[in-house]
């Protein structure tokens, strides 16, 4: 596995790296998976490759120095702030069931469950599911997303291209929960969703990004 260290940057740039780790994965037909780790500053609310942006209160973001990015991947939006986001970028040929979106998403998360098992954090497949619209992603549970004790820790999101797979996702450390039922005008259900905050306060950021820079 290659394996990129944490950075932070911003949603822009983010979101181009990504697109540009898979297009070279592409052209260089790369055989092994590529691992990476990030942060981003300032927050920024992703939106999903087809997601309408209506939803949005531009000037509050603006006067919260939130910016807005639009993904490679599908799904709804999240709020990347005080979080860790990974992706994940393999040839489809190198998973079992590569070509089965679902258990693509199983395999490649397989990663991250055996990870965070080693601090504790024993995760499953799916959650709760969503009873009507919602434009926040971490309030809609798939059978593909990641979960403690039933509440939503990890929501993953895919594109793929030339047959390989981009895939990446939210590991939510905390969240402000007035700060996002504002951008969202929606109200967060906290039986839903957790956090590495509430799951164990004594489980820093440092500690989930060394899991995975210790592991390569």
């Amino acid at each position: 596995m290659i394996f990129l260290p944490f950075e932070i940057k911003s949603g822009y740039e983010n979101m181009q790296k990504d697109a540009e780790l898979l297009d070279n994965a592409v052209n260089n037909k790369l055989s092994e998976p590529v691992f990476r780790l990030y942060g981003w500053s300032p927050a920024c609310v992703s939106l999903g490759r087809n997601q309408k942006n209506d939803f949005l209160n531009g000037i509050f973001l603006k006067e919260n120095n939130i910016d807005v990015v639009r993904r490679l991947t599908g799904g709804r939006a999240l709020l990347h702030d005080n979080e860790i986001t990974y992706s994940y970028i393999c040839p489809v040929s190198s998973l079992k069931h590569g070509e089965n979106v679902t258990e693509s998403y199983k395999e490649i998360s397989q990663f991250l469950i055996e990870n965070l098992k080693k601090i504790g954090i024993e995760l499953e497949f799916g959650g709760k599911p969503a009873r009507g619209h919602f434009d926040y992603c971490m309030l809609v549970s798939t059978g593909a997303d990641l979960c403690f004790k039933g509440k939503k820790l990890i929501g993953s999101a895919q594109f793929r291209k030339d047959g390989y797979i981009l895939q990446h996702g939210s590991i939510l450390y905390d969240y402000n929960r007035e700060l996002l039922e504002k951008i969202f005008n929606e109200t967060l259900d906290s039986s839903s969703i957790t956090c590495i905050k509430d799951i164990n306060p004594q489980i820093s950021r440092e500690d989930i990004i060394n899991l995975f820079v210790t592991k390569y």
